[in-house]
């Protein structure tokens, strides 16, 4: 589950009286639950809306809020200065890069050119290394949508009725082994494993193409017959955590289950588990686990 109410208190992020938080929010459920959690806190945020990328636009009326093509990045520093934005945290994702021949050039565009030029030709843990370094260097804190609502953070163990089986820890090896990786080289986060070997790496297309992919895998021959599999996220090796933690949620749980999955592992202390009261309970309707895997070490039978 996630955290406990009094867990989520004590390692919440402790924000001064005159502290204002700017949101860079992209698609998905996350950037709206940091904005409800402010707004619980009495720190009503500023929202930068990513063009082309939220999906609940309306959750975001009763607060201050401006839109940004991703091409208006040289535009970002002096709007957050602008609206006295002392910390920043990004929520949501992004599907794709600017397009650097879509800029708009002006003055704040060339402090960035430096970080695009490195970042058009690297992963995205390099780029969101970039950006926090950039950010930061402007005077502003970048903190991670965890410290904003910590209550969202995987903890250890099962969070669910279903538990793995034996063959299931197999898969969770297996799996976790793909995704560390795959995270190595600044690929993804996540990987299938079934029969006990990875059968699919997560790309660009993410987590859900990752399980739709692993869908169609399940009429190719050498997969016929097999069943379960498991679905395991974790953060890359030396990843950037303040800017794109793994992250499951309702979707996720859906799309492992017609997948032909039988259950999804992420990493305790260093996930988020988006609508987390809908995916427990949608994963025990649905018969599948969730399980938290110690962060430090790799995952393995009891």
């Amino acid at each position: 589950m996630p955290m406990t109410k009094a867990e989520a208190n004590s390692a919440g992020l402790d924000l001064a009286p005159d502290a204002r938080v700017g949101i860079i929010a992209g698609g998905g459920s996350l950037p709206v639950e940091v904005a409800q959690a402010l707004a619980r806190q009495g720190k009503s945020p500023f929202v930068i809306m990513t063009a082309g990328e939220v999906d609940r636009v309306s959750d975001f009326d009763a607060y201050e809020q401006t839109t940004l093509m991703l091409e208006d990045v040289g535009s970002l520093l002096p709007t957050l200065k602008r609206h006295h934005v002392t910390h920043l945290v990004t929520a949501g994702h992004i599907t794709r890069r600017p397009r650097l021949a879509a800029m708009r050039l002006n003055a704040g565009l060339l402090a960035w050119v430096p970080s695009l030029l490195i970042g058009v030709t690297r992963g995205d843990d390099t780029v969101l290394k970039l950006f926090v370094r950039r950010i930061e260097r402007s005077g502003i804190k970048v903190v991670g949508a965890h410290e904003i609502v910590p209550e969202l953070v995987a903890v250890e163990g099962p969070l669910t009725k279903a538990v793995p089986r034996k063959s299931d820890w197999r898969d969770i090896e297996a799996a976790h082994a793909a995704a560390k990786a795959i995270g190595a080289l600044d690929i993804g986060q996540a990987a299938v494993a079934v029969g006990g070997r990875a059968i699919a790496l997560e790309g660009i297309e993410g987590t859900d193409g990752l399980l739709e992919r692993t869908k169609q895998l399940r009429g190719h021959g050498r997969l016929a017959g097999k069943t379960r599999g498991v679905l395991v996220k974790c953060a890359k090796p030396g990843q950037e955590l303040r800017a794109d933690l793994p992250s499951i949620g309702p979707q996720t749980v859906e799309a492992a289950h017609a997948a032909g999955l039988a259950g999804i592992a992420v990493e305790a202390g260093r996930s988020l588990i988006l609508e987390g009261p809908v995916v427990i309970a949608r994963a025990n309707a649905l018969g599948l686990f969730v399980i938290g895997l110690p962060a430090a070490e790799p995952a393995h039978a009891n």
